[in-house]
C-alpha cells in the first residue's frame, strides 16, 4: 500500500499489528507516525503506550519486551523499530529469523512499525516476506501528479499564501523534486516554501517571486552554463560556474552534470537523426518530462559533430585528472573555456 491508502485505513481504524515503512520519502514516514500517535496515544500516557527501539545496541529482546507489554488505558500500544537496516548489520540472519517468526504472533492491541530508514532492507529477507504476507508493506515513494500539487498548495495555505496551478508547476520544476535521479525530498520542498513565504509580502505567490527567492538547481544551472558556452559567452559561463562553486556544489558533481547533459543532448540528436519519435527517445534516455522538454529544446542550438568533439576532449581531461595532481577548480574553468571553442 502507499501513504494515502495507509491513512485511509487509519481513518477507518483498520490498523494491522505490524507495518514495514519503506521508500525514500522520509517526510511521509514521519507524518504517518505522527498520525498514528495522534489517533492512538494520549500524551499523558505516552511513556506507557509508545516505545521506540533504535540503534545497533538494540536487538530482538528489546523489540519483544516492548511489544509484550499490554497498552495501559488505551486501545493500542505503538512500538517503533527506528531503523531495521542498522539493527541487522551485525547479525542479519538471526534477527531476520527472530522477527519474521514473531510478527505473526503479535496481539491486536499492539502495532509494531518497522522503519526502513535508508530503504535498504532487501525484499529477499524473511522479515520483508513475512510483513508482505500480512499486508503491512507501506511504500513511501515520492509524491506525484495531483497528490504532489495538492500537498504544495496545502503547505502554502498553512502560511496564509495562495498559489496558482501554473505557479505550482513552475515551483516544482525549479525545485527539481521530480527530476530523474533527484535526491530532493518533501523536507527540501518544505524549506523552499518557507523561503518563499519569508521572501514575499503579498498573499499571492507569483512566478517572479519563485524566480528570485529559490536557489537555482544544479540541473537548471548546467543548462544555463551550456547555453552560455554554446553562445561563446565565456564570461557568463564562468560566472554561472563560480556561482555553483560558491554554493558549495562539488567540482566533481558539476563536471559529472556537464558530461551528462552533453551526452543526453548528443544522444537525443542521434536518435532523432535515426528517425525515433519523442516518446521512444525519452524512454531510452530515462529522463523525466521536464528534463526531456529542456533537452529537446536545447538540442536545436548544438551541432552533433561539435558535441562529439566535446565528449572526446572531456574524456581526455578526465583521464588526466585521475592520473595527476591538479587544481580542480582551475581545470574545470579551463574546460569551460575550451568547450566554448568546440561546441
Amino acid at each position: 500500500m502507499n501513504y494515502a491508502e495507509f491513512l485511509k485505513d487509519l481513518k477507518a481504524n483498520k490498523i494491522l499489528s505490524v507495518y514495514l515503512f519503506t521508500g525514500q520519502e522520509t517526510y511521509l514516514k514521519d507524518r504517518a507516525l505522527e498520525s498514528l500517535k495522534l489517533r492512538y496515544i494520549d500524551k499523558s500516557l505516552e511513556e506507557l503506550n509508545y516505545a521506540i527501539v533504535e540503534g545497533k545496541e538494540q536487538g530482538f529482546n528489546e523489540v519483544f519486551n516492548a511489544c509484550e507489554t499490554l497498552p495501559f488505558m488505551a486501545e493500542k500500544k505503538l512500538v517503533v523499530l527506528k531503523d531495521i537496516g542498522e539493527m541487522m548489520e551485525d547479525d542479519p540472519k538471526e534477527l531476520d529469523e527472530d522477527l519474521s517468526s514473531y510478527i505473526g504472533k503479535l496481539e491486536s492491541s499492539t502495532c509494531l512499525i518497522i522503519v526502513d530508514k535508508f530503504n535498504n532492507l532487501k525484499k529477499t529477507t524473511k522479515l520483508y516476506k513475512a510483513v508482505k504476507a500480512l499486508g503491512g508493506i507501506v511504500d513511501f515513494g515520492s509524491l506525484r501528479g495531483r497528490d504532489l500539487n495538492s500537498w504544495v498548495e496545502k503547505e502554502f495555505k498553512k502560511h496564509g499564501r495562495a498559489i496558482s496551478y501554473s505557479n505550482i508547476t513552475y515551483f516544482l520544476q525549479e525545485s527539481a523534486y521530480g527530476d530523474y535521479n533527484s535526491r530532493k525530498t518533501l523536507y527540501d520542498l518544505e524549506n523552499e516554501i518557507a523561503k518563499l513565504v519569508n521572501y514575499t509580502g503579498q498573499e499571492e505567490i507569483r512566478k517572479e517571486d519563485i524566480e528570485t527567492a529559490l536557489v537555482k538547481t544544479l540541473d537548471g544551472n548546467i543548462f544555463n552554463l551550456l547555453a552560455a558556452i554554446n553562445k561563446r559567452d565565456r564570461d557568463s559561463a564562468l560566472r554561472i560556474f563560480n556561482e555553483m562553486y560558491i554554493s558549495n556544489e562539488p567540482i566533481q558533481r558539476i563536471l559529472f552534470m556537464i558530461i551528462r547533459q552533453i551526452r543526453l543532448i548528443l544522444a537525443y540528436k542521434l536518435y532523432r537523426e535515426r528517425g525515433d519519435d519523442g516518446g521512444s527517445i525519452q524512454k531510452k534516455l530515462q529522463i523525466k518530462d521536464y528534463e526531456f522538454r529542456k533537452i529537446s529544446s536545447e538540442s536545436k542550438s548544438f551541432h552533433k559533430d561539435n558535441l562529439m568533439k566535446a565528449m572526446d576532449y572531456i574524456l581526455e581531461l578526465d583521464i588526466k585528472q585521475k592520473t595527476s595532481s591538479h587544481d580542480e577548480k582551475l581545470a574545470l574553468e579551463m574546460l569551460i573555456i575550451h568547450l566554448s571553442y568546440l561546441i
